[in-house]
């Protein structure tokens, strides 16, 4: 009996322990892991998000890039993290949705490895090409994919990237088999692109925008079936004859699985209160990620809406038959 009353009062104190430990969140600085390289388009949206949400939360958000297997390497080691708080991972439909059907054995289940606590953003992927390629529109692509596409190449942020995916899915479309050059981030693919090194990537706008204004690669089609305001004059794959395509990404904040109610719920209200932010809308627009709408903010939502992308994407994943190890 005393041993059972020992571990009752043992069980009560480390209840009462974590909630004022969860009530104090966060006494430290906290980690925002992004999966991928500096410079790349998700790097960009959560060094906007973590400079204001360090400001609403009191303490400094530090911003650690973890490439590398399609961005599973570093939402791992936050699946992995201690669920304190203090680490956290900005995802995207190819982290927390794609790749669950693309890989064989991902490193982690994107619906129950995680605490869901906000979506943050939609974001459109447009198809640019090397600026020398001859062609201008999709359907000029198309027919000189078909002609060259045994010795043309694509570029990605890496294998189960949504960029990876998106292409993917324009090759199965256009009916080519084209070569995928992995990269570990934008950054080096955005590079060998504009040095013509590969022919095309299916890239996130905010990283495609000012290559397509400065001129360093070529603008073909805007992969979402509406247009950007961003980029008002660059017509949508369905516009340009091929009907029902459609890419894109969206980025999400997860804390690990088994963080406690209160510290999801202080850090979505922080992230609300983020997205309220008139400074970090504009930037966000900017570069043309669309904040989303206010019933889609919530923690429940997202957790459903993950389940759900999940089971969009595979079918065209399976129906294209590429898989990673």
């Amino acid at each position: 009996m005393p041993g059972r009353l020992a571990a009752a009062a043992l069980a009560v104190l480390m209840t009462l322990t974590g909630a004022v430990a969860a009530e104090q969140w966060p006494t430290r600085p906290v980690t925002m892991v992004i999966p991928f390289a500096a410079g790349g388009p998700t790097d960009v949206l959560g060094r906007v998000v973590a400079q204001r949400l360090g400001e609403i939360l009191g303490q400094q958000v530090v911003v650690e890039n973890i490439g590398g297997a399609g961005g599973m390497t570093g939402v791992q080691r936050v699946a992995q993290a201690s669920p304190d708080g203090y680490q956290m991972v900005l995802g995207t439909v190819g982290t927390h949705a794609q790749n669950q059907s693309l890989y064989k054995r991902p490193l982690y289940n994107a619906v129950t490895d995680f605490a869901p606590v906000a979506l943050i953003a939609d974001v459109p992927l447009v198809l640019i090409a090397r600026k020398d390629l001859p062609a201008g529109t999709l359907p000029e692509f198309i027919a000189y994919a078909k002609a060259n596409q045994a010795k043309m190449t694509f570029g990605s942020a890496g294998s189960g990237s949504a960029t990876h995916l998106g292409c993917v899915l324009l090759n199965t479309s256009m009916g080519t088999d084209i070569t995928h050059v992995p990269y570990r981030g934008t950054g080096p693919a955005m590079q060998d692109l504009a040095a013509g090194r590969i022919d095309f990537l299916c890239e996130v706008i905010s990283t495609a925008l000012p290559q397509i204004k400065g001129g360093t690669v070529k603008g073909i089609a805007t992969l979402t079936k509406t247009r950007s305001p961003v980029l008002p004059d660059l017509a949508t794959a369905q516009e340009q004859g091929l009907a029902g395509f459609e890419a894109y990404t969206w980025n999400a904040l997860f804390l690990p699985r088994g963080t406690p109610d209160d510290i999801v719920k202080r850090l979505h209200e922080a992230m609300l209160a983020v997205m309220e932010t008139p400074t970090v809308k504009t930037r966000l627009e900017s570069f043309g990620a669309a904040l989303v709408t206010p019933e889609r903010r919530s923690s429940e939502y997202l957790a459903g809406f993950v389940k759900a992308e999940i089971e969009k994407w595979a079918a065209p994943i399976k129906a294209s038959g590429v898989s990673a190890d």
